[in-house]
């Protein structure tokens, strides 16, 4: 199957299910970076792990950005999307898959936690009309309560596309930028349209937490 980014807000950070799961997940990051780093090393490119490792800090969290920024600063590609294109997608000299948890278990944690659990940018995933009908399903009926309509990744159609969508399923509707860096991000903070009318905001959903 393929890899679907759910956005949790407004949970306890202190919920044991929630970390324990993220524990788990982040569980194998290590080992996936030291085989990540042997990739690109087969390459040309050495030195990726220690590289990687001091953009992410943490070799728990160490994720493909921070080995995409690494071939940036060292000047292999010019930008992180050349990076992700060149070595770090599937079938690429340093993509390495990794185990994610799977969407009951995320969207259960989220929401066990007291949070909103949200499918972030829907677009990106190239999903057939029938996958991804079946993607919303599933996450609504695993108590999923929202989808990021405007997105940076997001064309103007595809505002339309999924305000439609959170319609159908009933999911209220966020804005997001999926800014990461200035060099990184095509959309800065603050700069994205609002949202399309007849949609409930998800902040609307956190009121309660908002101080």
């Amino acid at each position: 199957g393929k890899t679907v980014h759910i956005v949790g807000l407004g949970f306890d950070a202190d919920d044991p299910a929630i970390r324990e799961g993220l524990a788990r997940t982040r569980g194998g990051r290590g080992q996936r970076a030291h085989d990540m780093a042997d990739g690109l090393a087969q390459v040309g490119i050495p030195g990726a792990y220690e590289g990687a490792l001091k953009f992410a800090g943490n070799h728990d969290l160490i994720s493909r950005t921070h080995f995409a920024r690494f071939l940036v600063e060292s000047g292999v590609c010019k930008e992180t999307n050349e990076v992700f294109r060149k070595y770090l997608t599937e079938g690429k000299p340093g993509y390495v898959e990794h185990r994610w948890a799977t969407l009951k278990d995320a969207v259960g944690w989220i929401t066990q936690a007291g949070g909103v659990a949200v499918i972030a940018h829907p677009a990106r995933y190239k999903f057939t009309a029938n996958e991804e009908y079946a993607l919303f399903t599933e996450f609504k009926n695993h108590g999923g309560q929202a989808v990021e309509v405007v997105t940076g990744s997001h064309t103007s159609a595809e505002y339309v596309t999924y305000a439609e969508t959170a319609r159908e399923f009933g999911l209220a509707a966020s804005r997001g930028s999926d800014f990461h860096s200035p060099d990184e991000s095509h959309t800065d903070l603050g700069t994205l349209p609002l949202l399309p009318g007849g949609l409930t905001p998800v902040w609307e959903l956190l009121e309660s937490r908002i101080q």
